[in-house]
């Protein structure tokens, strides 16, 4: 049987081994959890927030997802009306390379349902490594409740329609209004079938060669005929290839290509001439004194319309003076009464009397 010290001897050695086992245990623990570690080094930063949205102390901070710290303390600040949530937390530097001063934070879920933590966004990031105590800018994420409240709008107005379109299918189900008579009523359908047969003895009647349709479709004459118009198109073509004809003259004779070619420069030649004033036509064209004389002779001719409109002059008078028109007209009249009587009795007026002395 051991005596009491070998029993004392065998605890402490067991106590021993668990002790030691518990503090290698701790440390590989530490060890493990990276930054979060005892051994880790820290930094502190801050950001600001409007709401800290069931954001806990010792929740996890979280650089693209991967755990690098956690929130130390969260408070309530002043001067700070829109962002007065103080947000402190101790992050390690395993990965400081990746924290900018202009890296953005945000309060985001794991899940629906899961834990509010803090991730720090560093995609778009330009700027110096953080360094201890620095402020990082927030960014607003929008929680569930903020989603199920900016929700309730799009559903109420879905229920409305629902409801509006619930109506609508009631009324058409009663046979009333268009959709619902094209539906329900009877002599619709019978019209529909009515025309869906005489559609269905056009399509036989065109079918069996019938009427123009059937002819054109049916008759192999039609066929030969645009046969025959395309082969004469053909030979005018190669005709006007051949240089036949006028047509073919006129795309093949080189010498009508001189000739207008010819034509053209001596026209343009006459329009250089009377660009430069040269002969009649040019200094029609280009003489400042003959377009002033011509300008004053279009006055004078515009004076003397307005003074005849006017009745003025000789011939203003023969234009407007009614009197004149009458005296002619009387005149006619008498005149014609006159070749009248002679015609009828020229002895009474074409008889002449000779004395002899």
């Amino acid at each position: 049987m051991p005596s009491q010290k070998q029993l004392k001897w065998s605890q402490l050695k067991v106590g021993l081994t668990v002790l030691f086992a518990s503090i290698t245990l701790a440390v590989l623990i530490f060890l493990m959890s990276g930054s979060s570690g005892w051994f880790t080094p820290k930094i502190v930063i801050k950001s600001y927030f409007d709401n800290a949205g069931g954001l806990r102390e010792g929740a996890p901070v979280r650089l693209e997802g991967v755990p690098i710290g956690n929130v130390s303390e969260i408070k309530v600040v002043g001067g700070k009306p829109l962002t007065p949530v103080e947000v402190t937390m101790k992050v390690g530097t395993r990965y400081r390379f990746l924290l900018r001063k202009d890296s953005v934070t945000l309060l985001s879920t794991a899940g629906v349902l899961g834990e509010t933590y803090v991730d720090i966004d560093s995609k778009k990031a330009r700027g110096p490594e953080v360094q201890n105590g620095d402020v990082l800018p927030t960014e607003e994420h929008p929680d569930f409740n903020d989603v199920v409240r900016s929700s309730q709008s799009t559903l109420q107005n879905m229920d409305a329609l629902l409801k509006r379109a619930d109506r609508i299918l009631a009324f058409v189900e009663t046979g009333k209004g268009s959709i619902g008579k094209l539906i329900y009523d009877p002599n619709l359908y019978d019209r529909l079938n009515t025309t869906v047969n005489d559609f269905k003895s056009i399509v036989d009647e065109v079918k069996n060669g019938q009427g123009s349709i059937g002819q054109l479709i049916a008759s192999d004459e039609a066929y030969k005929k645009a046969v025959a118009a395309v082969d004469k198109l053909n030979a005018i073509i190669d005709e006007l290839q051949q240089g036949k004809g006028a047509a073919g003259k006129f795309l093949k004779d080189p010498a009508l290509y001189d000739n207008a070619n010819e034509t053209i420069s001596n026209v343009r030649k006459l329009t250089d001439d009377i660009n430069a004033g040269k002969g009649a036509i040019g200094k029609l064209a280009r003489d400042q004194e003959f377009a002033n004389k011509l300008q004053n002779t279009m006055n004078k001719l515009s004076t003397i319309s307005d003074r005849m409109e006017a009745g003025e002059g000789t011939f203003g008078l023969l234009l407007k003076d009614p009197a004149l028109y009458n005296n002619s007209n009387q005149m006619l009249l008498e005149t014609r009464e006159l070749v009248k009587a002679i015609r009828e009795n020229p002895k009474k007026y074409l008889t002449f009397h000779v004395k002899v002395f």
